[in-house]
């Protein structure tokens, strides 16, 4: 009988064990199919860090409270978590702590392998004071009561220079956009007087009507054609621009039809650049504004004649845009270039920042800090190229993962293209002004950079300086180099003595 109770018990354990392990299995089951659930519902998901390629972790307050957490895998798929409303500060303190414990685990543990470190970097939004431009938060933002002062009775603008360093530095209230911008985009002489302007606007406008007229009057097949080449793209475009604006939410939004028209007669206005993707992205905001049908199109004609960076993007507008970004770049981030040119042509080709320069940044950031990037280079304050001083200060800011993980030309496409949207535009821009301001105090710079001392108007180098020019020693076209640089040629060195030394660049540093 203790043998058979024995063995009856063994049984009963032995049943009791497989049940709980097939609860444990169902619970386990339950819980993977919730979570998969939640994935799928809310966006929720898993990773195991210790596998991720990079955690940054962008501040993107003065207290560093808020901001986003970006995790990049080893296949350049990122997540970005928005901290609004604080708390990114305590889980900063939590993944410092798992970092350095990771990091000894792996010395106890005599790992090397470089796989098994993961980078990780804080970004806070503060510029150390050798990094700022010594007049930063000088200027606050020209509102109705600054920008009378700069009129006088008559409506002229006085000491317009005064004008663009203000705008520069501390950008235009959005009460005022719409009378100012005219202004900045050349429509409005800055000399004009308010009745003058008043005369132009009429003048204008029947200009306007006209240019349209002349589209509404086409032949058949002129207008067959120009519906091919144009407004086919045009009517796409328009009805996806800028939508989550009030100015043109809804259905059947005469705005939106507004903004068509513009696009249209700027065509047949100027048919050499005609319509292409994206300057819907660019005449919305100037609308959204102004207001007036007819102001609106003389300030894009300004735009898309005087504004450097919103040229055609025609091949060779591009190549000169993107070889001043690359001696930028050799200058004021040596270790970015020197990637860049480990790539090869594609890597030298940047796809990476086309879209900045095409679209003025307007796809990178939210609406308020782009344009606010508009106005500080409308501004057209020591240069006309402050988009490309922006262009590096993302790059100096954001650029870290491309050196450090050697990222490829798709892969160094994919990470800016990523932190769309989900950068910080104030600290960027303050980034910006103090490389320009960095730039001036050169006592050389390369003459491939030479043109950008130059302005459309007065007041650049201010104070009369313009520094030196040094030969980059490539002049296809010309054995002397059209600037007047000089290319320093080394003393021959011991053991080489008697042979002639090859041109070098000098190499440029930047004054403390």
């Amino acid at each position: 009988m203790t043998c058979s109770n024995s063995s009856t018990s063994s049984l009963d354990t032995s049943a009791q064990f497989q049940e709980n392990n097939r609860q444990a299995r169902n619970t386990r089951w339950d819980e993977q199919q919730k979570v998969f659930a939640l994935e799928q519902i809310c966006g929720v998901f898993r990773v195991d860090l210790g596998q991720m390629r990079s955690l940054r972790l962008f501040f993107s307050d003065e207290a560093c409270t808020s901001g986003q957490l970006v995790v990049a895998s080893r296949e350049s798929q990122y997540k970005i978590f928005h901290f609004h409303h604080g708390g990114l500060d305590k889980l900063s303190e939590v993944f410092q702590q798992w970092k350095y414990c990771t990091e000894t685990h792996l010395k106890e543990q005599q790992l090397t392998d470089e796989k098994t470190c993961m980078q990780f970097s804080i970004r806070r939004p503060k510029l150390p004071s050798s990094e700022t431009h010594p007049e930063e938060n000088t200027y606050k933002r020209l509102d109705v009561t600054a920008w009378l002062n700069h009129l006088n009775e008559s409506g002229q603008v006085e000491e317009e220079y005064k004008l663009r360093k203000a705008i520069f530095f501390g950008g235009i209230d959005v009460s005022i956009r719409g009378e100012v911008w005219p202004f900045m985009l050349r429509y409005y002489s800055h000399e004009s007087t308010s009745e003058e302007r008043e005369a132009l606007r009429v003048q204008k406008r029947r200009e306007y009507f006209e240019i349209q007229q002349k589209r509404l009057s086409m032949t058949p097949d002129e207008h067959t054609e120009f519906w091919r080449n144009v407004q086919f793209t045009v009517d796409k475009d328009v009805v996806r621009t800028d939508r989550s604006n009030q100015f043109f939410r809804g259905e059947d939004n005469p705005n939106v039809e507004t903004m068509r028209r513009i696009l249209l007669n700027y065509a047949v206005y100027n048919p050499t650049i005609g319509y292409s993707q994206g300057m819907s992205d660019l005449v919305a905001p100037i609308l959204a504004e102004v207001l007036d049908e007819s102001d609106t199109f003389w300030c894009f004609v300004g735009l898309m004649q005087n504004t450097i960076f919103i040229s055609s993007p025609r091949d060779e507008d591009m190549e000169k845009q993107l070889m001043y970004l690359r001696e930028l770049l050799r200058l004021m981030h040596l270790r970015f270039y020197q990637h860049l040119v480990s790539l090869g042509e594609d890597g030298l080709q940047m796809l990476f920042c086309h879209r900045w320069i095409l679209l003025c940044f307007k796809r990178e950031f939210p609406d308020a800090e782009a344009l606010r990037m508009w106005e500080a280079c409308w501004a057209h304050y020591q240069t006309d190229y402050f988009h490309l001083f922006i262009c590096v200060a993302i790059v100096v800011i954001y650029g870290d993962d491309v050196i450090e993980q050697q990222l490829a030309t798709d892969q160094m496409l994919l990470h800016f293209g990523n932190l769309a949207m989900h950068m910080n535009g104030e600290l960027v821009l303050r980034k910006a002004r103090s490389l320009l301001y960095q730039f001036r105090l050169l006592p050389r710079i390369p003459c491939s950079l030479h043109d950008l001392c130059k302005l459309c108007g007065t007041g650049m180098w201010d104070s009369g300086y313009i520094p030196a020019v040094a030969c980059s020693g490539h002049h296809p076209e010309s054995e002397s180099c059209p600037y007047g640089g000089m290319v320093e040629v080394p003393s021959p060195k011991s053991g080489t003595e008697g042979k002639r030394g090859p041109k070098t660049r000098e190499v440029f540093t930047f004054r403390k």
